[in-house]
């Protein structure tokens, strides 16, 4: 979930082909994903085997012994992060996180949480890491706020591993002229609470003119934002690319929504770690390096569509 509208915005084209398969992963996989953010239980990738783990030594000790990553994580964002109809977590980062886990040795145990407290449960050593299609911005690295500029702690660093662009939706063939962000002026628009789609809509609403403005209802997961606007209570929505290609593919048969205009704010999303685990922080470099250049990484990401956002390799803290 991209948060931040202090970064350069970028436009680009709306990939559209990557739809199709996120349908065939939809078909397979769709839950009628309702909030399941207030879900306090967690879910864990295979167990791998660590002597058959290239990368465990180069896990912190107590990581390594422990055999678990405890990862902080907004499970309600498909596809890359959400429940199927058994109640597993799955999605690309699930699946990322296992593919990493047999190069490390660990198991990468996923715990639910609100997505605007994930870095927040990092600091308190909640979780090991964040790992919930968060955008690596400059303004997490250094703890920034991004809404009024002043440092709120010592910041993360992230190892970046996908890029995705912010797309806005709305109700499919009910358009009412919406193509681009200076279209909302007037309208209302619903949005997940501490992400870039909040950031540009309020951003865009002081550009608006003649006394109009745009009406932005925030809320604590995606999919509260979809159901408002499906039964009418707003113009138009935004999210994540991945997130918002997939709910117009699968919500209500396809018949729901409809993507309109292109994306924008093209950026990394990256796997929060804490400024002093640096050890942590290379070792998934590290087998996130693994696992693209073994060609797990590529399998991962075409299966859920969206392989226009894969990387050639890891990087720590690329966020503009």
């Amino acid at each position: 979930m991209t948060a931040s509208s202090t970064r350069r915005t970028t436009a680009v084209h709306s990939r559209l082909a990557a739809v199709g398969a996120i349908a065939v992963a939809g078909a397979l996989l769709l839950t009628g994903c309702g909030d399941q953010t207030n879900d306090s239980g967690s879910d864990s990738t295979d167990t791998p085997s660590a002597s058959a783990a290239p990368l465990a030594d180069k896990l912190p000790k107590e990581i390594r012994d422990a055999g678990v990553i405890k990862v902080g994580s907004d499970i309600a964002y498909a596809p890359v992060e959400f429940k199927d109809s058994s109640g597993k977590t799955v999605g690309i980062d699930p699946d990322l996180a296992a593919a990493m886990g047999k190069q490390l040795g660990v198991t990468f145990e996923f715990e639910n949480g609100t997505f605007d407290t994930l870095i927040t449960g990092l600091r308190s050593d909640r979780y090991d890491i964040a790992m919930s299609a968060m955008t690596d911005t400059k303004d997490r690295q250094e703890g920034v706020d991004s809404d009024t500029g002043k440092k709120v702690g010592e910041g993360v660093d992230f190892v970046d591993y996908f890029t995705a662009g912010v797309s806005i939706y709305t109700k499919k063939g009910d358009d009412q002229g919406i193509k681009s962000w200076s279209d909302l002026c007037g309208k209302k628009i619903v949005v997940q609470r501490g992400t870039v789609s909040e950031d540009l809509a309020k951003a865009e609403s002081k550009k608006c003119t003649g006394g109009k403005t745009i009406a932005i209802e925030a809320f604590d997961n995606d999919q509260q934002a979809q159901t408002r606007l499906r039964a009418g209570g707003a113009d138009a929505g935004s999210s994540d690319f991945p997130v918002a290609a997939y709910a117009v593919k699968t919500s209500g048969g396809g018949n729901d929504f409809q993507l309109v205009g292109e994306q924008v704010e093209a950026a990394p999303y990256g796997i929060a770690v804490a400024k002093n685990d640096t050890q942590l922080r290379d070792a998934l470099k590290a087998a996130l390096d693994a696992i693209i250049a073994n060609g797990e990484y590529d399998k991962i990401i075409t299966k859920w569509g969206v392989a226009d956002g894969a990387v050639k390799e890891a990087t720590i803290n690329g966020g503009k």
